[in-house]
């Protein structure tokens, strides 16, 4: 009988190896905060000193759907739907901040044990003896 993935390795080796891996990332990702303080009037951009913001993209955005609608074929409606469309995407995300859950050491140590180690085992279940 052949192992997982076809090789060699064992079949014990990959389960126990995925359940502590998808474990491990479970509780890493688990532990980790998320906040935004994204809002329409929030400056996104500045140019020379004076900030572009957010409600100021949604006005061009606008404009972009009201050419669009008017003319589907109009290359600038699309230019300034899509641009703008994309700026507010990239503010959105540039205004995300990440942090850890206060934890002790201890449990930041098993949940790394956890999830390198079983993305190792994992990895050797597939390896050929």
């Amino acid at each position: 009988m052949r192992g997982a993935g076809g090789s060699s390795g064992g079949l014990g080796q990959f389960f126990l190896g995925l359940i502590m891996m998808c474990t491990g990332f479970y509780l890493l990702l688990n532990s980790i905060i998320i906040t935004s303080n994204y809002g329409l009037g929030m400056r996104l951009y500045s140019v020379n000193g004076y900030g572009i913001t957010s409600g100021m993209i949604m006005i061009i955005f606008m404009f972009g759907i009201g050419f669009i609608f008017y003319n589907a074929k109009n290359l600038f409606g699309w230019l300034l739907t899509l641009g703008s469309l994309s700026a507010l995407i990239f503010g959105v995300i540039s205004s995300i901040r990440f942090s850890f859950r206060a934890m002790s050491a201890f449990d930041l140590i098993v949940i790394l044990i956890l999830a390198i180690g079983g993305l190792g085992l994992f990895l050797r279940s597939l390896k050929k003896y």
